[in-house]
Parts: structure tokens; sequence; C-alpha cells
């Protein structure tokens, strides 16, 4: 029988012997030149978005002791929201000329969004082996999220990082380098405090030492090298906690965006909030001794919520929902089913329906699917866990929680009763 020489065997690929090699064969080389794509094209392309632009103007001033928070807020561009403490730990971004930095910071957050990709699968307790690797990667980079980062250049490649590292060193119990971790984004942008109120809940204080430490001392830091560091609390701080109706997914965005009564905003958003006021209390009550899906599940929800109920809810934060979808590979999760998963890509996919044939019901759904798919998701939540809370009390295994019905032991079937054999009764003979 012919066999090809050795050089050759040794550059033949691997054919695969399973469907799962096979698909593993299959999304490894696109997941990867998705990355290389993300990062290399579209990135460096950049977009007329440029969020990085403000954030090197404002690192350039305070490094050169001149003023930051003198932005025009009635203006649509991108502002420089960062406080002082963020001033602080940017800085060193306008050591270099912008091109170069700007090709460094994109560099930091692709590859911090790596690593947060492979703490993920750390956490969930799979392997660079298994077939969610390459789904998982392929899927992050394939997302509005994680493109539209990198190509408007802002910070949430970290502060992902910096959450994937908090919930993992939150289970790990170890509390005062999880506050670290988030304190670290608290320095920069609060967008992950509602996470607090997991370690709330679960009694770990002592998160809260290095969570608020961290901030309070690089603003101590910052705030006698800035020369107007008041003025963030003056000027900046108040446009933060208003609303605005233009690139704001938030239900108050859109609601002022299309008109509607602020009576029935505050409606709409009390009826999720206390959606999202159940779903977390049955997350409590009686989920919280599995304390990844208890964490990951959470995690997502409080996070949801912020986006969706306080004053600005723009798509790329949906990044920071990646915990909550990976928990898809639990038996127990709440995403398995398919309008979880119409929600999803409602804030996850980069397609643009606007439409030139469609004009006006292409804009609605381009404005709305983050909206709708954040509202959807909170529902799929509610309602799922929910019905297994109902499942359960009807059932009378409350005590033991709510696991779904095909989750439990099964019970072994009853032994038959042995059943007496009825035998006609014979007198005995006297003999």
């Amino acid at each position: 029988m012919y066999r090809s020489p050795v050089f050759l065997r040794q550059l033949e690929p691997r054919t695969a012997r399973s469907t799962a090699d096979a698909i593993k064969f299959a999304i490894w080389p696109i997941a990867i030149l998705t990355v290389l794509h993300r990062v290399f094209v579209k990135a460096i392309n950049g977009n007329i978005t440029d969020d990085f632009k403000p954030v090197y103007d404002a690192a350039l001033r305070f490094l050169n002791h001149e003023a930051v928070y003198g932005a025009n807020y009635d203006s649509v561009d991108p502002h420089y929201l960062y406080p002082p403490s963020g001033t602080l730990l940017i800085s060193p971004i306008a050591v270099i000329d912008p091109e170069k930095s700007r090709w460094l910071f994109i560099s930091v957050n692709a590859i911090a969004i790596i690593v947060a990709w492979y703490l993920l699968l750390k956490l969930f307790k799979l392997s660079l082996e298994s077939i969610a690797a390459p789904i998982l990667l392929l899927a992050m980079f394939a997302s509005e999220t994680v493109t539209n980062t990198l190509i408007f250049t802002n910070i949430n490649g970290c502060v992902l990082l910096a959450e994937v590292a908090f919930i993992s060193l939150l289970l790990k119990r170890k509390d005062l380098w999880a506050g670290a971790a988030m304190g670290l984004t608290f320095a920069v942008k609060p967008i992950l405090a509602p996470l607090l109120l997991i370690p709330l809940l679960r009694g770990q204080w002592k998160v809260f030492i290095t969570a608020i430490g961290v901030p309070l001392v690089l603003t101590a830091l910052a705030w006698p090298l800035s020369v107007d560091a008041i003025d963030f609390v003056k000027h900046t701080l108040p446009y933060l906690v208003e609303s605005r109706d233009y690139f704001n997914s938030a239900i108050v965005g859109n609601g002022e965006y299309y008109g509607l009564p602020t009576g029935v905003t505050w409606a709409i958003r009390l009826l999720f909030g206390g959606m999202v006021a159940v779903s977390l209390w049955l997350l409590y009550r009686y989920c919280r001794e599995d304390e990844l899906f208890f964490v990951a599940t959470s995690s997502g929800v409080l996070l949801t919520a912020s986006f969706l109920l306080t004053s600005l809810g723009q798509m790329y934060y949906s990044m920071m929902l990646f915990p909550l979808l990976m928990t898809v590979v639990m038996k127990n999760s709440v995403l398995r089913n398919w309008p979880a998963w119409f929600a999803i890509y409602g804030f996850m996919s980069y397609d643009s329906w606007l439409s030139t044939r469609f004009p006006a019901a292409g804009r609605l759904a381009e404005y709305m699917k983050t909206t709708l798919g954040w509202s959807l998701l909170l529902i799929v939540v509610f309602a799922v866990l929910s019905d297994r809370y109902l499942a359960a009390r009807r059932e009378g295994r409350l005590a033991g929680g709510i696991e779904p019905s095909f989750l439990l032991p099964k019970k072994a079937p009853a032994e038959p009763t042995p059943v007496l054999s009825k035998q006609p009764v014979t007198e005995m003979s006297e003999t």
C-alpha cells in the first residue's frame, strides 16, 4: 500500500473523528480570522463616532496641568466623562502620539477581552479543547458590543475583564482582591456598581473595603494634580445623571425620543423594576446554594436592569452580560429557550435594520432593538424563575429549591406489593 512521504504526512491536517471535532475545526479558523478582522481592519479603520479622542485630549490636558472638564454638553459628540481618578489612570496614554496611542488602546482592550474569554471558560469549567471555546470567541468578536468597543475605542474591554475577575475571585472567597478589581472600574466609570448587591447578599463584607478604598485613594492622589477637579462635581456629574434622547437605549431615552408621556415611561420602568425584584428574590431565596448559577445569573439581571431602567443605556454596555450568557452551558440555565436568544439577538447582533425601502419601519427596528432585547431578557428570566417556583410549590418541594423537575433525581419505582394467592382450603380428614 502506498504511503505518502513523512514530511507530507506531517503537513496533512487532522481529520475530525467526531461531530464535535468537525465543528471545532470549522469554527476555530473563523473565530481567529474574525478577531484579526475586528482588531486590524474594523478597529484601525475607525468610525465617525470616536470615544478615544476626548479621552486622549483630556489625558494630554491633565499632564499639561490644564482644565479637563469644560466640554459643551449640548452637542451630541462623545464627551469626556471620567472622574479625576479615571483621568489619573488613563493619563499615560497621552505620552505618545495620538495614532500610536489609539492602536495601543485598541490592543489593550482586545487582549483584555481575550483574557476575559479564557477566564469565562475556566469559570464554567470548560477547556480550550472544548467545543465552547471557539464558539464563545467567535460570538464575542462577532457581536456589536465587542466590535463597536474596538471601533469606537473605549475602555469597556478592560471593564469586562474586571467584571469576570470580580466574579471569579468572589466565588473563590478572595474578597479583598475581588473588591480591588471592582474598585478599579469605579475609578473610571461606575457601570458595575449594581454588582455590589451580590457580595452584600452573600455577606462578603471585605469586598467593600477595597471596592470603596481603591477609588478613594486614586481620587485623593488625582485631586491635587487636577486644576479643575471640582468642575467634575459641578459640571460633569449633573450631566451624568440626566437622561438624553439620543444614543440612549434605556426606557427613558426612547420614551423621550418618541414623545411618550412621563407617566407612561415611569409605569413601564416600575413594571420592569417589579419583575427584577421578584427575579432577584427567587434567585436569592432558592438558588443561592448553587453559587455559580446564582452569581452569574444575578449579575446579568442586575446589569440589564441598570441599562434599561436608569438614565442611560447604550448597546455596547451589553458586553457585561457575557457571564449571564455563558450560563447556557448549565443544565438549570434560564436561557435554554428560544425567547431568550430572540432577546439576545436584539442587543448583541451587529446587524443594522435601517432600510432604504422601508425607512420608517427600519429606523424603528434599529432604534428599538436594544431596548426590546433587554426588556425581553428580563421578562424571560422572570417567567422561567416564576414558573419553576409555581411548579415546585404545586408539587410540594419548595423546601428543596426550585430546580426544574427534569433535573430532579428520579424516584425508584415502588416495589410491587406481593399478592397472596387464594388457594382453596381443604379439611384434613381424621385418621
